[in-house]
């Protein structure tokens, strides 16, 4: 049985990198839900500024707020799917950077102040299941922009991946970060601390041998968790 999910897993994907898209995704899982247990009830810092206040609440910017999480599975697929050692230097930056973020939403929680829905329509009722669903913390730094940013730098400048493709990229990117600003969900310091972070932890994975103990890590995994199915098989 087991011998049959591996087959079918390496049909895309390499296992150990499904392994680590898998890890990566309940990790940032557990980040987010985890920092506002903790600090949930805690004092938290308003950092609106005056350009904040003047951007309008665009609810029609939905559709790119809920719509980028496809764009986030497409690019990261692609990204794993990359030569091994880029692979794992994306992904123990995209590690790297949730725990600066754990640590920015526990040492620092930040809040912002949400604009009253008034009227009816779709939009209006996707704003305001969008707010119930998720309270106004863990805004610094967004991880919206950081995923996304991560989406485009994570291809950019890779030959094997048109440069059309690139360039949308970054433009969905781009348009994430207004999303989050139109929907009221974030302020311009939580985009740029996401764009600094990602950039940031890319670039010091990329300068680093950090991401082979990463690599053999992962590795061992995928060798232990099949190798023991084969066994009973």
């Amino acid at each position: 049985m087991r011998k049959r999910i591996q087959n079918c897993i390496e049909k895309i994907l390499p296992v150990d990198r499904f392994l680590i898209l898998i890890f990566a995704f309940t990790f940032n899982s557990i980040v987010y839900s985890g920092s506002r247990i903790i600090a949930g009830d805690w004092h938290h810092y308003i950092l609106t500024s005056r350009l904040d206040e003047e951007i309008p609440l665009i609810p029609e910017s939905l559709l790119i707020y809920f719509g980028c999480y496809i764009f986030w599975a497409v690019n990261y697929i692609l990204i794993a799917k990359q030569d091994e050692e880029k692979a794992y230097q994306f992904f123990l930056a995209d590690m790297i950077s949730r725990i600066i973020c754990f640590l920015i939403f526990i040492l620092f929680p930040t809040t912002n102040i949400r604009p009253d829905i008034v009227g009816e329509g779709m939009w209006n009722e996707g704003m305001r299941f969008l707010y119930q669903i998720d309270a106004a913390d863990n805004l610094l730094p967004s991880i919206h922009c950081l995923v996304s940013w991560f989406c485009y730098i994570g291809i950019r400048g890779e030959k094997k991946i048109s440069k059309w493709y690139q360039w949308a990229s970054c433009t969905i990117a781009i348009l994430v970060f207004v999303s989050t600003l139109t929907t009221k969900q974030h302020v311009m310091i939580d985009v740029i601390a996401g764009v600094i972070i990602a950039e940031g932890t890319l670039w010091f994975t990329r300068h680093t041998r950090l991401y082979i103990k990463y690599m053999c890590f992962w590795k061992g995994m995928s060798d232990k968790i099949f190798k023991m199915g084969g066994k009973r098989e």
